[in-house]
């Protein structure tokens, strides 16, 4: 994720210099940062030098660190790939045993994922919390990877996660009249692992999280023209913030009037090597495939 944050392709030249990700979401950042996360890991807890309670330790380059327990919906993903390389993605938690992410990170044009490990309950990609393996993703059948075009994926689990309303617990749908809502101006928080910076080399090693403001279709087509549909929703990135490198197929989640979180958004593409520039974020409208979600609950 970008400054106070918080995880892609081509379309013509002029356009495709801006998108994350080329149609090689994995190869290009999904296995380079999951292999850093790995590293950076072994090397904190070789050390034990890291408190995660330790508010004076809840600083990250650019960003801020989630607290424990803070988005206990979010599931990290690493995605096994065939012909080898493991990927890091994010997904949000619907049910016991379903979840949401970008296809991109199953299917990215390139490398095709057939295992993908689902990681609740922890802040950590690779320590603690309850970890399912899985191979039954259904992408979109209108997903178009070349435009990340309808780029949503259902993850099935064989068995219910051991949801405790603590540390993993499911996050709603939009419902009623807030289908219809566009949540412009509305305030969001995105999450996932991905990059604080444009200038740090490695995802995050804990998931971080950044507070958003939703902007209109015309806001965000001045930077994307092409890219954005109706169902896309974009986040602003004035003062540097949104998702980056890694933060793919994560949670844009708002608040309703009681203070619960819903999913507006799947987190699909940001400013290709400028997170910090000012450019929106992109992804997937939550109520834009209501029906394909809830189809597969």
């Amino acid at each position: 994720m970008r400054a106070f944050v918080l995880f892609s392709l081509t379309l013509v030249v002029s356009v495709s210099s801006l998108v994350e990700v080329h149609t090689n979401y994995h190869d290009n950042i999904g296995i380079p940062e999951a292999e850093r996360i790995r590293v950076l890991e072994e090397e904190i807890f070789a050390k034990n030098d890291f408190v995660l309670n330790d508010p004076s330790e809840n600083r990250i380059v650019g960003g801020v660190l989630a607290p424990a327990n803070a988005h206990p919906y979010f599931g990290g993903l690493l995605v096994d790939l065939i012909g080898g390389g493991r990927g890091v993605c994010g997904s949000s938690l619907l049910s016991p045993n379903r979840l949401v992410t970008a296809a991109h990170c199953w299917f990215d044009g390139v490398r095709q994922g057939w295992q993908v490990l689902v990681i609740l309950g922890s802040n950590f990609l690779y320590s603690g919390g309850e970890r399912i393996t899985t191979s039954h993703v259904i992408m979109h059948p209108q997903y178009f990877p070349q435009l990340l075009t309808n780029d949503v994926a259902m993850i099935y689990l064989p068995r219910n996660a051991n949801v405790n309303n603590f540390s993993v617990k499911s996050i709603r749908l939009p419902n009623g009249s807030e289908l219809w809502n566009q949540f412009v101006g509305h305030s969001a928080v995105a999450a996932g692992f991905g990059k604080t910076s444009d200038q740090q080399q490695a995802a995050s090693t804990v998931v971080s999280h950044v507070n958003l403001n939703v902007i209109s279709h015309a806001q965000c087509n001045v930077f994307t023209p092409g890219f954005v549909t109706f169902s896309t929703i974009c986040t602003s990135g004035f003062g540097g913030v949104g998702i980056c490198g890694g933060d793919s197929g994560g949670p844009l989640v708002t608040y309703d009037n009681n203070g619960e979180p819903f999913l507006i958004g799947v987190s699909s593409f940001a400013a290709y090597n400028a997170c910090q520039r000012g450019h929106p974020s992109a992804y997937a409208r939550v109520t834009s495939f209501h029906d394909f979600i809830t189809q597969h609950l």
